[in-house]
């Protein structure tokens, strides 16, 4: 398709995305917000991640996070729509946060102020983080190659249906005291003594439990050589908490066996840190054929 796409992308800061994914995929961010020690700062302003969580350690009172404002979805939504743009706007699960919800509400002011707001689609991508930037890519390619919002509307649904993620987590203590914790409450008694895997659909969903970090590194890594093993051409992508040289090891071990370079290989945002605590290694994988190109 030659000239610029009429459609519009915006997602949100779980996606984890860098600026360097930003402009390859030509799409807006809105931030959500983390509230440490009683002062709420939007994720972006957040560029030291250890002394980050060092002062969530620290901190006496809990760490918690936040939506964006309605404020917040018509500060990127106004400037789209005056360009005449319909606005796609992909989001993290809206069983873990309100943030789809006050996107709807923003499109449904700018509609009553008749300011283009029916031009915005909302879409809840049921996952986050490597998963959310993988539906974002979908989407993202779908624009490209010239299919209209409800074209790149199913693309998005046809990649999230075949999305699968492993993820191991240090701890399920910060899941818990963050009340995102999900089908696997009924692990946190041994909690301290296991490594758990889990994986999100729509919420926090137990997968298996080991005790050790080696064990957990060789579910991760079989989990992608059994993805391989289907024949299929793979994108994928590996991210981390605090744990670069685990994603590191990971991700070699990810171009070994799919036989191609990570469409995403980035730090998980502040805000899915304060949930997930320091220490997470996660794996995302999607039929090439569904996503429409690796990169």
């Amino acid at each position: 398709m030659s000239g610029e796409s009429t459609i519009a992308l915006v997602t949100d800061s779980t996606a984890s995305l860098t600026q360097e994914d930003r402009e390859r995929l030509d799409i807006s961010v809105v931030n959500l917000y983390v509230i440490l020690n009683g002062e709420q700062r939007p994720e972006n302003e957040i560029d030291d991640y250890a002394a980050f969580y060092k002062a969530v350690l620290e901190s006496p009172q809990l760490t918690t996070t936040s939506q964006p404002s309605i404020g917040d979805f018509m500060e990127v939504y106004g400037p789209l729509l005056d360009n005449g743009k319909q606005v796609i706007s992909l989001h993290l699960s809206g069983s873990i946060s309100g943030t789809c919800e006050a996107a709807r509400q923003a499109a449904a002011q700018l509609e009553a102020d008749g300011c283009g707001g029916e031009r915005i689609t909302v879409v809840d991508s049921r996952t986050t983080a490597g998963g959310l930037a993988l539906c974002s890519l979908a989407a993202a390619n779908g624009i490209k190659s010239g299919k209209d919002v409800a074209g790149v509307v199913e693309q998005i649904e046809a990649t999230r249906g075949v999305l699968d993620t492993l993820i191991m987590v240090d701890t399920l203590e910060y899941l818990r005291k963050g009340g995102r914790i999900g089908g696997a409450q009924a692990w946190i008694g041994g909690a301290l003594k296991i490594k758990p895997l889990i994986t999100l659909e729509e919420t926090v969903k137990p997968v298996d439990k080991v005790r050790t970090v080696g064990r957990a590194m060789q579910r991760l890594r079989d989990f992608a050589s059994e993805k391989a093993a289907s024949g299929e051409e793979i994108t994928w992508t590996v991210q981390h908490i605090q744990a670069p040289d685990l994603a590191a090891e990971l991700a070699a071990n990810c171009r070994e066996v799919f036989q191609c370079e990570g469409a995403f290989l980035d730090e998980m945002s502040t805000v899915l840190g304060c949930h997930a605590g320091p220490g997470l290694v996660a794996i995302g994988t999607v039929p090439t054929a569904a996503v429409g190109s690796k990169f």
